[in-house]
């Protein structure tokens, strides 16, 4: 058994100008969560916003990361997760190789396809390309970072003897994917895809999805259990990681507690998933209400939770640490027999 890890999503949102320092907002986020206790820090990706999603965009996430390097000192870095066919894996290397040096090698590549067509297209690439594309990324930027020369012909990129340096570097890599809340307002499909779950198999880590429901992670995890071993790999060498929208209250009311995160959710979510939806998602309630979610998905074999919020408001990171984080680390995972 093993204790719960708790990491923290930064809210690097994409704010206007409303007279709020969100800069220096962003800087007591990061100093706090390592100061209360967190494991973990983690950003958000995403180009463009998706108006049927999400009310604000993310400011880009590798540029975030290194302001948190700037910082911190001792918390994990980590994107959750990156949008692979969005980014020249080349530079994407390089990128990676100066945050490690940057941050004494903290930083985790949580790496995923992404889902939103507009933003794909605008970066020159197609939506059907996402899975190839996905993997032949994550393919040389390992083999970069490794500290090798390579040479290399694929579908989308073609390399000739090219070295990134500084490398070798240490490059944990937790592949996104799964399952989700089915119905008209997901945007993907309910279910593990067979070629996310191979890639899965060949990862240090996996994101389940936020939408999950804790029977869904469990359901998800057979199956990539049964492909590690498969591989030949050991299933407890794999992180099992979830991330969750919240917006903890000090209400011990539920309808009241319920209310007010309905109303910061829709700030940040917008108005495209209704509340019903939402309610199936992501977690809601009174602190006690939440710990139980959280325990839920601790029971499925989750090993590191990793909270989201809707506000960067530095009263919100402060509740957690004081009210949740507490609870959350006394609990301890022992991953379900299979």
């Amino acid at each position: 058994m093993a204790q719960l890890k708790v990491g923290i999503y930064l809210p690097s949102f994409g704010y206007g100008d409303d007279g709020i320092d969100h800069a220096e907002r962003l800087r007591q986020w990061c100093i706090r969560a390592e100061e209360l206790g967190f494991d973990s820090i983690w950003v958000t990706d995403h180009m463009l916003r998706a108006r049927n999603m999400y009310a604000y965009t993310w400011i880009e996430p590798l540029t975030t990361l290194a302001f948190a390097a700037a910082v911190t000192k001792k918390v994990a870095l980590g994107t959750g997760v990156l949008l692979m066919p969005l980014r020249q894996p080349v530079l994407l290397a390089k990128t990676i190789a100066s945050i490690q040096q940057m941050s004494n090698n903290r930083f985790i590549l949580g790496a995923g396809t992404g889902w939103y067509p507009p933003e794909m297209h605008a970066m020159g690439t197609q939506p059907k390309e996402r899975g190839r594309r996905t993997d032949e990324g994550l393919d040389i930027v390992r083999r970069l970072l490794s500290g090798k020369e390579l040479t290399y012909a694929g579908d989308f990129y073609e390399l000739d003897n090219v070295h990134v340096e500084p490398s070798p570097v240490p490059l944990p890599v937790w592949v996104g994917g799964g399952s989700q809340v089915s119905g008209e307002q997901s945007v993907e499909k309910p279910e593990l895809h067979p070629r996310v779950k191979a890639r899965i198999a060949d990862a240090d880590g996996w994101f389940s999805r936020p939408s999950a429901q804790p029977q869904q992670v469990a359901d998800d995890w057979k199956l990539v259990h049964d492909a590690l071993v498969e591989k030949g790999r050991d299933p407890d060498d794999v992180v099992i990681a979830h991330g969750q929208w919240l917006h903890l209250t000090e209400e011990d009311d539920p309808k009241a507690a319920r209310a007010i995160q309905h109303h910061m959710a829709a700030e940040v979510l917008g108005d495209g998933r209704d509340e019903e939806h939402l309610e199936r998602s992501y977690m809601f309630g009174t602190l006690d209400e939440v710990v139980r979610q959280c325990q839920e998905r601790v029971d499925v074999g989750v090993e590191h939770l990793i909270i989201h919020p809707y506000t960067d408001d530095p009263a919100q990171v402060e509740l957690w640490g004081k009210e949740l984080l507490p609870r959350l680390k006394a609990m301890t995972v022992q991953r379900p027999s299979l």
